[in-house]
């Protein structure tokens, strides 16, 4: 097939959505699939490549407020109806809802191509930590909007699913996540990392991964850690990522581990040189860094949602708690720093239950919902319409 697939962010940008659309369209273009990824230019002199595949057709797009590093695209309906109408698509795929998903959508259903989306971030949710929670309602009718004008909308897990459908969305499908776990394992254990972190054999390093930024809870973690001190005096809190709350946060703890963005073999390393990891976020739609974590072979504390309540097992991977109770969190975190034996059985069982969350399972249901979307509108094409009106 051809494939366009739409999206706001895309690597080199570093985030869950950027990385799960790139799995998927090295995916697709592996099954032998024609891809041209749609997306806002990331940076000055960022053009579109129209060799190779995927190739890349790169619009206009501004920063979203308060929320540094990402672009929304502007609309663009003349370019998007040129290019498709010169490089018809058998399947557009809208991985994000902004003006520029909007316009995909329109100029794809009036050219007639089948139209797909997915739902990756709650955005509806953010505005509580970025001035503009009024919104949420209007974020939330504008979304279905654009959603519901699409064939379906894959999401990444039943808490979504279930969300999604209570806000009136039609035709959500579940597809899950895959981890790769010849990046992500137990055999990146680095000793030397350990110690550039103050951390001995015997240390145990509690870490985070993700963006920090108040949209993912960080307070909650530091509370959970600072209670797991009270175990282990001398353990560490290593935080792998940036954001808008880093600065304030180092400032008050300039005794944590801040290791900035990681990418690749480095982040992976970061990962297995740890012991627990914690993840306080409530705002999910699924979590790639909890995979990421039990791959790793780290034991997880996280509250039960998305990407927890599917792979972790309370007593087995990890430690679910109840949604949004920070104080089940904290007490949770400090009650697992107190057995490092069950650390250490968690972890390997964290590893057990990631080895079998393949990236290829995924890659064959993304590629059955278009093909699906793509039949469904050849048919209807040859389907003729029935003849309306009375005698007279």
């Amino acid at each position: 097939m051809r494939i366009a697939l739409v999206t706001e962010t895309y690597p080199p940008e570093v985030n869950g959505v950027a990385m799960t659309l790139g799995r998927l369209v090295g995916g697709l273009v592996g099954m032998g699939h024609d891809l041209e990824v749609v997306r806002p230019r990331q940076r000055k002199g960022d053009a579109c490549v129209t060799d190779g595949n995927p190739t890349h057709l790169t619009v206009a797009g501004l920063p979203i407020p308060r929320y540094e590093g990402l672009h929304f695209g502007l609309p663009c309906g003349g370019t998007l109806r040129r290019r498709w109408r010169e490089w018809k698509p058998d399947v557009v795929h809208v991985a994000t809802e902004g003006p520029l998903g909007l316009s995909a959508v329109r100029v794809a259903k009036s050219l007639g191509i089948a139209v797909t989306s997915s739902f990756h971030t709650n955005f509806h949710s953010y505005g509580k930590h970025y001035g503009y929670g009024f919104l949420q309602n209007g974020v939330m009718k504008y979304m279905r909007y654009v959603h519901n004008k699409a064939r379906c909308t894959i999401v990444p897990s039943l808490d979504v699913k279930e969300m999604l459908e209570k806000e009136g969305f039609h035709g959500v499908l579940i597809i899950g996540r895959g981890v790769d776990t010849e990046l992500f394992g137990p055999h990146r254990r680095s000793t030397e990392l350990r110690k550039q972190w103050g951390a001995t054999g015997d240390t145990l390093v509690v870490a985070y991964v993700g963006r920090i930024a108040q949209e993912k809870n960080i307070p909650v973690a530091v509370r959970a850690y600072e209670a797991m001190k009270e175990h282990c005096p001398d353990s560490r809190f290593v935080l792998v990522g940036d954001g808008p709350y880093k600065a304030e946060l180092e400032k008050r703890h300039p005794e944590y581990v801040f290791a900035g963005m990681q990418r690749g073999e480095a982040l992976a390393t970061h990962y297995a040189s740890a012991d627990v990891f914690v993840f306080a976020s409530v705002t999910e739609t699924f979590g790639n860094v909890v995979t990421e974590a039990l791959a790793s072979g780290l034991a997880v504390v996280a509250y039960d949602y998305a990407a927890p309540r599917q792979y972790i097992q309370t007593g087995v991977e990890g430690v679910t708690v109840e949604f949004d109770n920070s104080e089940a969190f904290v007490s949770a975190a400090k009650e697992l720093a107190a057995d490092r034996a069950i650390v250490t059985a968690m972890g390997k069982r964290a590893r057990e239950r990631a080895m079998g969350l393949t990236w290829q399972s995924i890659f064959s249901q993304f590629e059955r919902v278009l093909t699906d979307a793509r039949d469904a509108v050849a048919k209807e094409k040859k389907t003729p319409r029935p003849v309306t009106g009375g005698a007279g």
